[in-house]
Order: C-alpha cells, then structure tokens, then sequence
C-alpha cells in the first residue's frame, strides 16, 4: 500500500477508535472478499452440467433462468444454496471486522442473504439482513407469513439428483395451500417478510433513531447499486446529516466520493478483506 492508503487507514483507526457507535452496511462485494464469487472458476466447477445443459453464465443470473420443471429448478438452486449458504465456513474477512467493532456498539445491515455475519460470531439480534436468507424457503405465492429452515431438504436434493433433476418427490410443496415453495429471496412482490423480519426491521430503525450527535462511523462495504436504496443512500443520507459521522467506503468498482459528503467520507478502491486486515493489524489503544 501506498502511503496515501496508510494516511487513510491511519483515519479510520482514529475514527473508530473515537466512535460511540459504528453501523456497518454490507453489500455483494463483502461476500466476494470472503471468496462466495459467482462466477469464474467457483461456478465452473460447481455447476459444469447445468452450463453445459441451460448455457448459464454465473450464478446470479443463474437465479433468473426459467428452469421447465420445478425438478430442474430446485436442483440448480438446492446446489446455490449448498455452495453459497451451507458449505462455507466464513470469510477471514468477517472475522476481521468483528474484532474491529465488537468492542463498540454497532449495527449491520446487509443485503447479503448467505448469513456469512451470523456464521462469524456477529449477534444476530444486530443484524438485519433486508434480502432474506438462502436457509429459508417460503410459499411462492406468500399465501402466509412463515419461513420455513430448509437445510435438510436442500441437502437431500443435492444428494438424490441426477441430469440436473431432483425427484419429483423432493419438490417442496407449501404446506397451507400446496403451491410451490421459493427460496425465502426478494425478487418479486410476494417475497415474505415473516416476524423475525420484522423485529430486525425494527431494532434496526430504533439503532439509526437513537444516533443523536454521537460519534458516529458508518462503515459501507461492497455495496453497488443493485439495490442502492438500502444500504448506500440511506448511509448518505446519515452522513450528510449527522454532525459527527465519517463515512468508510470500501469498493473496488464503487469507491466514488459524493460531492456533498467529500470531507466527510474516506474511500478505498482496494480490497475490502486486504483494507480490513490492514485495519485490524495497526496499533490500537
């Protein structure tokens, strides 16, 4: 690193060293520092049949193909959800950013639906994750309000299919009105937003409420503009209005400054998992 990132790294410290409360907003990039990439030689290598079979490109457009059968569906997403949701331990980034923060009273929001935060040790009752969950299936037509925990049938299915197909058999099946289940994943107007959402939904509003002029750090990782709403205008927003806020920014294809909070924002185009790790290794008090 050149001494213009040390400057900046040395900043952060002091901000968060002098932070009454830290909230973090994690995006799509945070999970490609931990390695869950989604395209390349991870998706190649978990997926080559269905490549070859659907002519797929990446595991996120993947989610979007309009699989026949819900046999082939629910063998393509019961393979996403293993690789991505079961099968990973967590990134040595997460690790990383808990020991920046744990000492501090601090809040995540993430759009990330693979639970790489819980997994890591962060205290589920500071997370809302806004997109759902991959461990999590729901009625597709959202005929009610309950999720339902999906590893054992998500790992049945990827053990029992064969040329990209489960057994009929295996096809989850709403247990109210007997439609089809999804995955708990926001992508149309019937994603479920069941009580647990909710309770974060709201410990998260009551967190941004209660900032009052505090020394504040909000620290925004890898989030594009996919969803910009979430998590990368509202943190603006908090900036711009909170007196005593510094805004980290961590992106390698988003690192861009808004003109109204530039003295109020500090910005890496690096790595987040290699600007993290510089973090946790300079001198603390």
């Amino acid at each position: 690193m050149n001494a213009s990132c040390h400057g900046k790294l040395n900043k952060v410290r002091q901000a968060i060293e002098n932070a009454a409360v830290i909230l973090i907003g994690g995006g799509a990039g945070l999970s490609i520092s931990a390695g869950l990439t989604y395209s390349g030689e991870r998706f190649t290598s978990h997926f080559s049949d269905f490549i070859s079979r659907y002519g797929l490109n990446d595991m996120y457009s993947a989610g979007f193909y309009p699989f026949p059968t819900q046999e082939e569906k629910w063998a393509y997403w019961s393979r996403h959800i293993k690789v991505n949701r079961y099968d990973p331990e967590p990134g040595q980034v997460y690790f990383d950013l808990l020991r920046l923060v744990k000492a501090k009273t601090y809040f995540v929001i993430t759009t990330n639906v693979d639970r790489q935060f819980d997994k890591a040790g962060f205290a589920p009752e500071k997370i809302f994750a806004v997109q759902g969950d991959y461990g999590k299936n729901q009625c597709a037509k959202a005929c009610h309000r309950s999720l339902y925990d999906n590893e054992d049938m998500i790992r049945q299915m990827v053990s029992e299919q064969t040329d990209c197909r489960i057994p009929t058999h295996l096809v989850p099946k709403c247990p109210r009105c007997g439609g089809f289940m999804e995955p708990n994943l926001r992508k149309d107007h019937f994603f479920v937003e069941d009580g647990a959402w909710h309770r974060a939904s709201s410990r998260y509003q009551q967190f941004v409420t209660a900032l009052d002029n505090k020394p504040l750090v909000l620290l925004e990782l890898g989030v594009g503009y996919n969803t910009p709403t979430i998590v990368k205008v509202p943190f603006e927003r908090i900036t711009g209005h909170h007196p005593n806020a510094t805004l980290v920014r961590i992106n390698i294809d988003y690192p861009e400054v808004s003109r109204l909070n530039q003295e109020k924002t500090i910005a890496f185009s690096q790595d987040i998992g290699e600007i993290i790790k510089a973090l946790s290794n300079l001198p603390w008090q």
